[in-house]
């Protein structure tokens, strides 16, 4: 398994975006997405790159292994290049 790297926050976006979340709002440098089932919002910063200890937390509150995440991205590159 590759290891977590840190990525941009639009990259993210796209991620989370794929799992079901949907945007909610900005406030200053976070943006701020919820999902049905989740305990608390997701908040990321909307600045940079995204630190792993970051994604590994969302990732958690996701419900999803970094396993999973992989296997999300693998699966969202491939529909991408169906669109192609």
């Amino acid at each position: 398994m590759p290891a977590l790297i840190p990525v941009s926050w639009k990259e993210f976006e796209k991620f989370l975006l794929f799992v079901g979340c949907e945007f909610k709002r900005q406030l200053g440098g976070h943006r701020i997405y919820n999902r049905a089932g989740l305990k608390r919002p997701i908040v990321i910063p909307s600045h940079g790159t995204i630190p792993v200890f970051v994604i590994r937390n969302n990732l958690r509150l996701l419900g999803i292994t970094p396993e999973g995440y992989f296997e999300i991205l693998k699966r969202k590159k491939k529909k991408a290049r169906k669109l192609f």
